[in-house]
């Protein structure tokens, strides 16, 4: 359940896990995270995700500082997933 209020991001049950998402889309915080924690930018994210806005991906950057803990163990999940 999300504590703060944050104007693009949501959760909802059955879309992505329940994960908090981009509203609107099926974007994850923590993809968004993922892109930037291995070396993208800003810009690079939304061209990644032409769908994305700065403001969102900013956003997303701000829900992970408030939510490290849980948004590091999905990062983490997902490259293993990858592989990487």
């Amino acid at each position: 359940m999300l504590t703060t209020t944050y104007r693009y991001i949501t959760q909802v049950p059955g879309v992505r896990s329940g994960h908090p998402i981009i509203e609107g889309s099926r974007i994850a915080v923590h993809d968004i995270v993922g892109l930037v924690l291995n070396g993208s930018s800003v810009d690079g994210v939304v061209q990644s995700f032409p769908a994305l806005t700065k403001a969102q991906v900013y956003e997303a950057m701000a829900y992970y500082e408030d939510n490290k803990s849980e948004i590091d163990l999905l990062v983490a999940q997902q490259m293993v997933e990858a592989g990487a």
